[in-house]
Formats: structure tokens, C-alpha cells, sequence
């Protein structure tokens, strides 16, 4: 819906006319009200009000302000962002300056300039029908991730970024699908946490689920701990038979981490099961057979391992029948916040502002496993309940070449800091290095009430 009428709210008929014919003239629909109390009813009545013009004054001989005042607060409650434009006579310029601090989005004086008025118009109701539509779309995804995550065991994977949202629900679609999947994405991201939804929500969730870190694996053992071994079979191998990876996982479901480690003789058995279930132990003639999902993750450029002939391409084929790209924690800062106060439940430590925008500047190299350890480690270090900037000691060297007074706060720190600051504009101006304006700003960008 589109958010273009505009509502006046005036005792004075002659200036309601006069408003209403200008912006006719600009193809902008006005409605009138000529009492708050009536003006108050239609901005109840008619959603698609996107801006209110108001007087300061509706009762005669009265020029302080107080009435418009307290119909501008009692607009604010019945709608809290919708802009609001002041007409002041110059005595009431104190209490339109005060009200434009408390939140009004601009005063202007009798009479007024035509085209400074409609340009004002034009521009409020723009933004606010942008931050409409950005709320909406705020409201549908969260709604998105309340769907996902009553429909699905997500494995209380912490979130709020679209790409991890649209990387689950493609995780949760092919749950069921008895097909490999290959998991990419650098070390620490989160890939095994994938691994163990799409496990989760598989046909064969009841299974046994086993996982292997094949690039922890000597070179000389991996066959064996993958696929068996005889008795004997190898040096060191013992009077006793190794059951394998494969074997144990029969029915159920087998995770390959740092697949790209695997040998390559490793290879030829691997596609052989992904091929046929069938498989030969080491030192053995006696063929096997099982019936395993497999899933396997790797941080490493398949593509250019199989150019320079290291990796097999039928076996890539093979693994990546579903491939889930999982982006690097720098591509996704609005996880940040989100994990990192995960991390910190057990502790009861709360992150100062200062150290909220560290967090959010620097590029987290080493990803979710990073910042778990940061905050474990920070979590022991202060005595506190708050943390402060100082006490991260993240490197300087990994830090984004950004000067600090570029910096963006996101909106979920500005909604976080108003709250700690029970919404004191000023204060949380301070906590976030900003002029109380440049807060003004970023609240109307991101449509927060305050």
C-alpha cells in the first residue's frame, strides 16, 4: 500500500484550503480535519496516510503551542514514524524546535514558501513509503525465519542475515532427498552446523550419524578408518578387524569434513559406494554393501584441485549433486551481533556499544569459530558484566580499512543502544560517537520509533 494521502489538521479553513489546492496542484490527496480530535479519528481510519501537516493552535486567543503540542504526541502514539510538518507562528518557534527533537520531522513557518513546502512533501512522503516497504519487508522475514524454524529442527543455529535464511531453506528442502551433499565455504563459517540440520531433518535422522574430519586423518590410516581393515592388513594393524567409518554409519548418515584431504586411492573407494553402496575393506577380497547418506563439506577449490588432477571429477559430480554455499561471517554482519551475545548467554556479560562496533568493523578471518573463541575469552577476562572495546584486543591488522568516523551502525545497534539507554536520545547519540541529528537520521532511515 501505497503511503501518498496527506492529513491537515487545522481550525483555520482558509489555510486547509489554501494547502489542499497546492498539493492538488502536485497530484498529492489531502484530507482535513479542522480539531485534533477529528484529525486523530481520520489518521485511524485511513491507513494509507503517509504525512500529517498540524497547527500549533485550535483554540482562540491561545498562541503557546501546548495544544499542538499534545496532538502531536497523540499522533505519534497512534502512529509513532509517521513525519510530521509543524505550521508555527514565529511565538511558537521554541516549542516547534522542541518537538522536532522529540521526534517532529520539520516546522514551518507562516507563510510559507510553495515550493519549499512541496519539495519538503514530497521528500517525507517518499522516505516514509521506502520505510514502509523496508518494514514489511523486516516483518516477512522475520516471519520467514519463525516459519523455518517451527517447521524444521534447525539446531539452534543462531542467525539473522537473509543468505544464512535462503542457505537453510535450501538445507531443509533437500534434507529429505537421499542424494549427497557437498557443503563449501571457509574454515569456521558453520558448515558442519549445516551438515548436522540436513541430518536432522532426514529420512534417516533416527540413524547413526558419524562424522570424520578427513583431513585429520594420516594418509595411511584413512582407508582404513573409512572403509575397514582386515586383520593384518597393514603395519601396526593388530590380530583385530577395524570396522570403518562406512560400516558404522549403515543406515544413517556419514559427514566428510575437509573432503579435499581425501587420497586418492580414498577417491576411487569413495565413488565406488557413492556409485553402488559397495565397498572392500583393506586387505580384503569380500565385497560389502551399505546404504549411507553422505554429506561432505571442504573450504578448499574443488575446481582448480581437479585442474591441477589432485581431485577426481567424476567423484566431484558425485558430491555435488546439492552444493550449499556457506558465505564467510564478513559477508554476513548481521550474524554478528546475534552470535556473539549466543556466546556470551552462559555469562550474563553484556557488549558496551564501543565494543559492538569493533565487533562489527573487524573482517573475522577465522569466521563463527573466531568469534566463539573471543568472546569465551573475553567472557573469563572481565570482571565486569559490561565489555568494553579495550578488552576484545581484536588485531589491528585485520581491522577493515575504514576510518571510524565512516562507520554505520546497523539498525539492530541502534534499536539496542536506545533501549539500553531507555531511549534517551542524547545519551545514545554519545554511546555511538554521533551528533544527536546524525541519530535523528539513521532512526528515520531505519524507520526506528523513538
Amino acid at each position: 500500500m501505497k503511503l501518498d494521502k496527506v492529513l491537515i489538521i487545522d481550525d483555520n479553513t482558509s489555510i486547509i484550503s489554501a494547502l489542499s489546492l497546492l498539493l492538488s496542484l502536485h497530484d498529492i490527496q489531502t484530507l482535513s480535519a479542522i480539531t485534533p480530535q477529528a484529525g486523530l479519528q481520520l489518521l485511524r481510519e485511513n491507513p494509507d496516510i503517509g504525512l500529517v501537516i498540524q497547527d500549533m493552535n485550535f483554540t482562540a486567543d491561545t498562541t503557546s503551542g501546548e495544544e499542538g503540542r499534545a496532538l502531536f504526541f497523540a499522533l505519534r502514539e497512534l502512529q509513532p514514524d509517521i513525519p510530521v510538518i509543524l505550521l508555527t507562528a514565529w511565538t511558537q518557534l521554541e516549542m516547534a524546535v522542541e518537538l522536532v527533537k522529540a521526534g517532529a520531522a520539520d516546522y514551518v513557518g507562516k507563510p510559507w514558501d510553495d515550493n519549499k513546502l512541496i519539495a519538503t512533501i514530497q521528500n517525507l512522503l517518499e522516505l516514509h513509503d521506502l520505510q514502509q516497504q523496508q518494514r514489511l519487508a523486516k516483518s516477512r522475514e522475520q516471519q520467514a525465519r519463525d516459519q523455518l524454524q517451527q517447521q524444521y529442527d534447525l539446531q539452534g543455529i543462531v542467525y539473522r542475515s537473509n543468505s544464512v535464511q535462503k542457505l537453510l531453506e535450501m538445507a531443509t528442502q533437500v534434507a529429505h532427498a537421499d542424494v549427497p551433499v557437498l557443503i563449501t565455504g571457509p574454515n569456521g563459517a558453520g558448515k558442519e552446523k549445516i551438515a548436522d540440520i540436513v541430518q536432522a531433518n532426514s529420512n534417516v535422522k533416527d540413524g547413526p550419524y558419524i562424522k570424520v574430519n578427513v583431513g585429520a586423518l594420516p594418509e595411511d590410516l584413512m582407508e582404513a578408518e573409512l572403509f575397514g581393515a582386515e586383520a593384518g592388513a597393514y603395519t601396526g594393524a593388530g590380530n583385530k578387524v577395524r570396522q570403518g567409518r562406512f560400516e558404522a554409519a549403515d543406515g544413517g548418515t556419514l559427514f566428510l569434513d575437509e573432503i579435499g584431504e581425501l587420497s586418492a586411492s580414498g577417491q576411487v573407494k569413495l565413488l565406488r559406494v557413492l556409485q553402488t553402496g559397495e565397498f572392500q575393506r583393506l586387505g580384503s577380497s569380500h565385497t560389502r554393501k551399505v546404504r549411507v547418506r553422505v554429506i561432505s563439506a571442504t573450504n578448499s577449490n574443488l575446481q582448480q584441485m581437479i585442474e591441477e588432477g589432485r581431485f577426481r571429477q567424476d567423484l566431484f559430480y558425485r558430491l555435488n549433486v546439492i552444493e550449499l554455499k556457506l558465505p564467510p561471517l564478513c559477508d554476513r554482519p548481521e550474524d554478528i551481533l546475534p552470535l556473539a551475545r549466543a556466546f556470551l548467554a552462559s555469562s550474563s556479560k553484556q557488549l558496551s556499544a564501543p565494543a559492538q562496533q569493533q565487533l562489527l568493523r573487524y573482517s573475522w578471518p577465522g569466521n563463527v569459530r573466531e568469534l566463539q573463541n573471543v568472546m569465551q575469552r573475553v567472557a573469563v577476562l572481565t570482571r565486569d558484566d559490561t565489555i568494553e572495546e579495550s578488552t576484545l584486543a581484536l588485531p589491528q591488522e585485520e581491522q577493515h580499512k575504514v576510518p571510524d568516523h565512516s562507520f554505520e551502525p546497523s539498525r539492530e545497534l541502534l534499536e539496542q543502544t536506545l533501549a539500553q539507554c531507555n531511549g534517551i536520545i542524547a545519551q545514545a547519540a554519545r554511546e555511538l560517537g554521533l551528533s544527536r541529528q546524525a541519530l535523528y537520521r539513521r532512526l528515520d532511515k531505519y524507520g526506528i520509533p523513538y
